[in-house]
């Protein structure tokens, strides 16, 4: 089952304990993987089923816990198939999707410019590969959301690392990409990922803000 990041709230990330640290991290890491896993490919049935699973909140006003309801309620509205066509209008299409979910398009309106080569610089310095089967450019918002959860999962990196990366190849753009993602004509199950999206990076900036 997927956990929706309730405990993410600033005030719960103040306290600073040893347990609460890592639970906040344990849950800023899956959520970036989901992003990334959304982002990469359209979900299959077995994900479909774990995010229609996520819980309602009892206190259920907060910005995030409505995004999680939202997905979820999405969720148990779409089908595999359906969720095909819906990613290949969005992301690829004939010749270009709806959207472009590159940051050197967003940057500097073109691709494959600049701050992909300052990606991989710094993919490389952490360690970081792309996979062989993978052909998309690194800095494709999937794979980013994904290099960003292997950041947080892993105890050696350190919290100016996770800061740095995100406030350099993340923070920089993917929230105009959100904006866009729920505007496109085709986002029904997207539109919900992109509102997610949006309102966890605004978590992340209060949490990267934090004191230690």
């Amino acid at each position: 089952m997927i956990s929706s990041p309730s405990a993410l709230e600033a005030e719960s990330l103040a306290r600073r304990t040893d347990a609460d640290a890592d639970e906040a991290c344990a849950l800023r890491g899956r959520t970036w993987a989901l992003l990334g896993a959304l982002l990469a490919r359209p979900p299959d049935a077995r994900l479909l089923e774990a995010l229609r699973q996520v819980p309602a909140e009892p206190a259920g006003d907060g910005d995030m816990e409505a995004a999680w309801a939202g997905l979820a309620l999405a969720a148990g509205h779409a089908d595999p198939p359906s969720l095909d066509d819906e990613y290949h209008a969005l992301f690829i299409g004939v010749g270009r999707g709806e959207t472009v979910p590159y940051a050197s398009w967003y940057l500097t309106g073109l691709l494959m410019e600049k701050p992909l080569a300052l990606l991989r610089r710094d993919l490389a310095r952490l360690g970081i590969e792309r996979s062989p089967e993978v052909c998309e450019p690194e800095d494709h918002a999937g794979a980013l959301c994904e290099s960003m959860a292997l950041l947080v999962d892993d105890p050696d990196v350190v919290a100016d690392t996770e800061r740095g990366f995100f406030e350099t190849h993340i923070d920089p753009w993917l929230g105009r990409f959100f904006e866009d993602l729920s505007r496109a004509p085709s986002a029904r199950f997207y539109a919900p990922v992109a509102v997610l999206g949006q309102r966890f990076l605004a978590l992340e900036r209060r949490y990267f803000s934090l004191p230690e």
